[in-house]
């Protein structure tokens, strides 16, 4: 196990944050920054230069990163190595999911992932894609499970596959008769858009984009973070959504929410993300493995 200072340093020093690097490790910033001080005493010297609401790291802190990142390596890959001289896959899986795969598609890939694996401890961080991007990077997590296809020259992707986006709309709603709907018939009406970050709210924007709609016209009247709300909302009638097949199946089904295809189609993806320059266990590659087959099968058994 790697020294607990070390790995509090490198969050700091990724996320450029003693407030944010807490959050991601799950204590207090009086603790990381503790944490931090000690690792100062230690070698006599300042580590982290503070100002202007954002911390940088000093010639010394440079070189204590570099050393870091190789040390924590070798105690994630020294961990792994062990535990893989037993027959049968066990440890903690540090796995982040967007939220939409976290309500629709991940009960059933951990559902089957831990009937074949009992011994494995998944451990789920749950947030919007570009946030699970971010702790990807930053090394505290193992996998990600996002909607977006990430650009980040650091990671490898792997398209396990991909979810339909709909329009939803409360039954009755002028709309709901429609076989599709484009862009320009969606643009007067009140949108609930989803925050900030979130993937499919991208997608969204870009659709409208690419319809010569810029973001300032649409009639954005909530930006929420919460599907669930997003869906209450829509099926009382004070507002359209656009939202994944898989996330609106039940609500369809039991009729509280009308779902229109949208023209020109749009599709989510449902990528799996790691870290390039990390060691990887054979628990987070067949992971990775199972999470492509399970979606490809999931979605073909869903439409």
């Amino acid at each position: 196990m790697a020294d607990r200072r070390l790995q509090v340093f490198h969050a700091v020093a990724r996320h450029g944050s003693f407030t944010r690097a807490a959050e991601a490790l799950f204590m207090t910033q009086p603790a990381v920054t503790f944490q931090i001080k000690q690792l100062e005493e230690q070698y006599n010297t300042r580590l982290f230069d503070r100002g202007h609401g954002r911390v940088t790291l000093t010639p010394a802190g440079d070189v204590v990163m570099a050393y870091a990142e190789r040390i924590l390596g070798l105690s994630d890959e020294l961990e792994s190595r062990v535990a893989e001289l037993t027959d049968e896959l066990s440890g903690v899986l540090h796995l982040g999911t967007s939220t939409t795969i976290a309500g629709y598609w991940l009960p059933c890939l951990l559902e089957g992932f831990k009937r074949r694996y009992p011994l494995v401890v998944p451990r789920v961080s749950v947030g919007n894609s570009h946030l699970i991007e971010g702790r990807i990077m930053d090394r505290t997590l193992d996998v990600g499970l996002i909607e977006i296809v990430t650009d980040q020259p650091t990671l490898d992707r792997f398209r396990a596959g991909q979810d339909e986006l709909h329009l939803i709309v409360a039954p009755g709603h002028p709309l709901a008769g429609e076989k599709s709907v484009n862009a320009e018939q969606l643009a007067s009406y009140p949108l609930l858009h989803r925050e900030p970050g979130n993937g499919i709210r991208d997608l969204v924007d870009q659709f409208f984009a690419d319809a010569g709609i810029p973001y300032d016209d649409l009639n954005v009247t909530a930006e929420l973070g919460s599907l669930s709300s997003v869906k209450h909302l829509a099926a009382k009638g004070l507002g359209i959504a656009i939202a994944s097949r898989a996330a609106i199946s039940t609500e369809v089904e039991a009729g509280k929410l009308v779902c229109v295809p949208l023209d020109p189609p749009l599709f989510t993806p449902l990528e799996v993300i790691l870290l390039k320059d990390k060691f990887r266990s054979r628990l987070v590659s067949t992971f990775a493995d199972f999470v492509a087959e399970e979606i490809a099968r999931l979605s073909s058994e869903r439409y």
